[in-house]
């Protein structure tokens, strides 16, 4: 991760959201909704537009940012999404209608632990997009990249943490069980033989793996 001035720098060069992308940000931000970093979320743009999938995978649709947002940077693919809250997930249909994107983004209500057989029926996807419940990461990704194309992408957010996967003493014995968790997916990822993977410290941490 980048110390407070760089990362400060980095997010003042990011160039202003249309209208609806600053709203929901704003809603996010005051209702406690998890929603991607700007430079993180930069990236992972930038990441797409490379690697121009056809068709992508979201686990954790929370409110349709991120959905919307890579509709948005990738207007001919095609976005499926995974959202287990109700309320998250009929905000999510909001936005996307309010964007005219219900064409574009499919959002699945579900746990992502069990709508695998509705998942499959939009498959196979040329990019997978990681961000729900971090404790998890691992069974999400065994699960879900059975679904990727070869030499897919998967994209997985929030691996550093905070800091916290390579900081002291964590106080707290709920989060340091869920810290163990992402460190043990970190590691497990990172040495999987049938991806190549890099971890770049922008946003929340970004885990990239291509299939091999």
């Amino acid at each position: 991760m980048m110390n407070e001035k760089l990362q400060d720098y980095i997010d003042k060069l990011i160039a202003d959201r249309p209208a609806l992308f600053q709203e929901m940000e704003l809603f996010a931000k005051e209702n406690g909704v998890p929603i991607m970093e700007p430079a993180g979320m930069e990236a992972l743009l930038q990441l797409l537009r490379i690697h121009q999938p056809k068709t992508i995978l979201e686990v954790g649709t929370a409110i349709g940012y991120s959905a919307l947002r890579m509709a948005e940077a990738l207007p001919d693919t095609i976005i499926t999404t995974i959202e287990r809250d109700e309320e998250r997930y009929r905000l999510a249909c909001k936005y996307i209608s309010m964007a005219n994107k219900e064409s574009q983004i499919s959002v699945i209500n579900g746990d992502a632990l069990e709508v695998e057989e509705d998942v499959k029926q939009h498959g196979p996807f040329d990019a997978i997009f990681v961000d729900a419940a971090k404790g998890q990461y691992k069974r999400f990704f065994e699960m879900y990249s059975n679904f990727l194309s070869n030499g897919g992408l998967m994209i997985t957010d929030n691996v550093l943490f905070k800091g916290l996967v390579y900081e002291g003493e964590i106080e707290s014995r709920r989060l340091r069980s869920l810290v163990k968790k992402i460190n043990e997916f970190n590691s497990w990822l990172a040495n999987n033989p049938e991806f190549h993977t890099v971890i770049l410290p922008v946003g929340d941490g970004v885990a990239v793996s291509i299939k091999r």
